[in-house]
């Protein structure tokens, strides 16, 4: 087909339009990564796993305490409250997981193209890496949500160096269906190179306000928790494309380690709200109980997915009854 002349201009000054929109994107997402990084700089030290840096912050003395966070999260999430309150009896270890807050991603993993990510078990691994790099020995692991099957797959990579477990509002069964759209779109090459960066360049600050009212129901946000926890960090384009890509390729690891639970001794406290609409108390928390040799689950009315902000005490309490169920008090 030849192009007339008019057709040739048409087609050329949509290229420039689509060339400048395109540029101005990416520009702007570069602009707000940069003050995402500069607002919220690292908080703790990074050690180095296998070639991948990884961000935890280390506080106080005492029994070892494995903080690990959810999807979309970091560290940050620990440190408005509970690691404090931790800190004075234990020595308190957050870790950020690989591709989220400051932690990067192995070798690899991440860039546009890439739709490689990182499952459980190497997830667990790396940030074992981290904890035996500043000497932790025997901990007792906390998970929170995604960091839930985290916490069990440490476990199941270390079940004799494992003191035990705390799994708050956990991962940990197949869920029926599928994960919601964007989850899975941006976890293609479309949604990498396009959706992606759209999200980090033009999500207004309003929408993180209205994502944690979402992820607090029925319960809010404590106050200064926005601000202390950096959701700007959250949607820089690796961490979109990391989060994306290990939690809508989850399930079927989870699948297989179901498969161990049986295998795991270790003393387990479960704390999961009966009104979590996130990750399903049905679904997660009462199999696991079952599942799990030693394993106690305490349902919490009327509590949504944070537990450990809604009720911080309840949350202290299930690590100080796994602290002398494994004989550390």
């Amino acid at each position: 087909m030849i192009l007339t002349p008019l057709a040739f201009k048409t087609l050329v000054s949509v290229g420039l339009i689509a060339a400048v929109c395109v540029a101005m994107v990416q520009w702007r997402a570069g602009s707000r990564e940069a003050e995402a990084r500069d607002t919220n700089p690292p908080s703790g030290q990074f050690v180095e796993v296998e070639g991948t840096e990884i961000h935890l912050k280390v506080s106080g003395q005492g029994t070892d305490i494995i903080l690990i966070h959810g999807a979309s999260g970091s560290l940050r999430d620990f440190t408005f409250d509970l690691a404090e309150r931790l800190s004075s009896t234990h020595r308190v270890i957050a870790i950020d997981r690989p591709g989220l807050g400051w932690s990067e991603r192995p070798p690899g993993y991440g860039g546009v193209w890439s739709k490689a990510y990182e499952p459980p078990r190497l997830q667990a691994r790396l940030l074992q890496g981290a904890a035996d790099a500043v000497g932790v020995t025997n901990p007792i692991v906390v998970g929170h949500s995604f960091g839930g099957a985290i916490a069990l797959a440490w476990a199941i990579e270390r079940p004799k160096d494992t003191a035990g477990l705390v799994l708050l509002a956990g991962v940990a069964n197949p869920w029926p269906g599928k994960l919601g759209w964007l989850y899975r779109m941006n976890s293609t090459r479309f949604g990498s190179l396009v959706a992606i960066p759209l999200i980090t360049a033009l999500t207004p600050r309003t929408v993180f306000q209205d994502m944690l009212g979402e992820i607090f129901a029925p319960q809010r946000p404590p106050e200064g928790y926005l601000a202390h926890f950096g959701p700007e960090m959250s949607l820089r384009r690796s961490a979109l494309r990391a989060n994306a890509q290990q939690v809508n390729n989850l399930k079927p690891h989870i699948r297989e380690m179901v498969t161990h639970y049986g295998s795991l001794t270790m003393p387990v406290e479960i704390l999961h709200g009966e009104a979590d609409k996130t990750v399903p108390m049905d679904i997660h928390a009462e199999p696991l109980s079952a599942q799990l040799p030693d394993a106690v689950l305490t349902r919490m009315p009327g509590i949504g997915h944070m537990p450990h902000h809604a009720d911080v005490e309840a949350t202290v309490d299930a690590i100080t009854r796994v602290e002398r169920r494994a004989g550390l008090r």
